[in-house]
């Protein structure tokens, strides 16, 4: 098996020891998901305490009404957006790095992130043309209708790097997917030309990746279409486990190799698409949350890695945006920044790694 294959680790503990692993990382990572998911509601430039923060929730009680009305309206939105957004990513960038067999693919690192923004920015010059009014005149369906174009947008990276993969090696396919992600940014950069300043505007506050700006009437389409995308992942468990021993072999065992990436890829263009339609171009939580999850559960099987990706995705959105919103006094952080100070000296150890395994044969 290829050195670049992520199914390829270290000596594995025996089946006992990853058995009894497994409960016990996804019982930390529920905790820890709990813990910073009251922070994200307690803590910021009014602090919040945690017991009053717990009775809105679970009893309803009204308090103090600022302190209900930034619950409520800010910081409960905003750290909901987090954990599913976060918990998609990570999902996401495991099912890439399983069909590409590559540990260092990504939503963004792979170009599909910039795939989204581009069907973004050709929805908003088309509105441009057609009016300034023309999104906000439909409500919700503008919303709806910056969801299917990012996700179609992903989608079309994804399938031409899924067809461009058949003749490039791994390492190859990382530098098309930089290339195709440059070229959506030079396009996105010509169609700003179209529009006018005040969309402009817009779109570049959009660009900036945030989980702060999604609103409620927002997160009524993007949470449901999370959970439809993970639950489509759920039923792929088995037949990525096939598919890590070679096509060849998955077919022998009567599983449909064609279709089950087809759908595979599908459920990652949606749920990258999704997230970068409310959210903005999230860099690198999908590379991080996906590998961490190797390295804990120590193991290839996707009934373990799948669960552990979303809650270690859900886990490093919530603390990310937590960092954000802290009360610094001076300095206000990006969501990419904070993302990035884990993401990209992990890909680069990757990529180092990879290197050596190769002079290493």
């Amino acid at each position: 098996m290829s050195t670049l294959d992520p199914a390829a680790a270290p000596p594995t503990p025996s089946a006992a020891t990853r058995h009894a692993r497994a409960p016990v990382a996804y019982a930390v990572l529920v905790c820890l998901l709990g813990a910073l998911f009251l922070a994200e509601l307690s803590l910021g430039s009014v602090a919040i305490p945690v017991g009053a923060v717990a009775d809105m929730l679970l009893s309803g009680s009204p308090g103090p009404s600022v302190w209900r009305d930034i619950v409520m309206g800010f910081r409960l939105p905003r750290a909901l957006n987090a954990l599913c957004s976060g918990a998609a990513l990570g999902v996401a960038g495991l099912l890439l790095q399983t069909l590409f067999r590559n540990p260092l693919a990504d939503p963004f690192v792979l170009g599909i992130v910039h795939g989204a923004r581009l069907g973004s920015a050709v929805l908003v010059a088309f509105a441009g043309l057609a009016g300034n009014a023309f999104l906000l005149r439909f409500g919700l369906m503008g919303d709806v209708g910056l969801a299917v174009a990012s996700v179609a947008g992903s989608a079309a990276v994804l399938a031409l790097l899924a067809a461009l993969s058949r003749h490039v090696g791994t390492v190859t396919l990382l530098i098309v997917g930089l290339m195709l992600g440059y070229l959506c940014v030079g396009l996105i950069s010509v169609l700003m030309h179209f529009i006018d300043e005040t969309q402009a505007r817009a779109f570049k506050a959009w660009d900036d990746a945030s989980f702060a700006g999604a609103t409620w009437q927002q997160l009524r389409i993007l949470l449901p279409g999370i959970g439809l995308g993970l639950l489509a992942c759920a039923f792929l468990v088995k037949p990525l486990n096939g598919l890590l021993l070679g096509e060849r072999y998955a077919a022998s065992m009567g599983i449909p190799v064609a279709r089950v990436k087809r759908l595979a890829l599908f459920a990652t263009a949606w749920l990258s698409g999704l997230v970068s339609a409310f959210c903005g171009p999230v860099a690198f939580l999908g590379l991080v949350a996906a590998q961490v999850a190797r390295a804990l559960m120590r193991s290839a099987d996707h009934r373990r890695l799948l669960p552990a990706a979303g809650l270690l995705g859900a886990v490093l959105g919530l603390a990310a945006d937590l960092v954000l919103h802290l009360p610094w006094s001076r300095h206000v952080f990006h969501l990419n920044a904070v993302i990035g100070l884990v993401g990209a000296p992990l890909a680069l150890y990757l990529l180092y790694r990879t290197r050596s395994l190769h002079q290493a044969e």
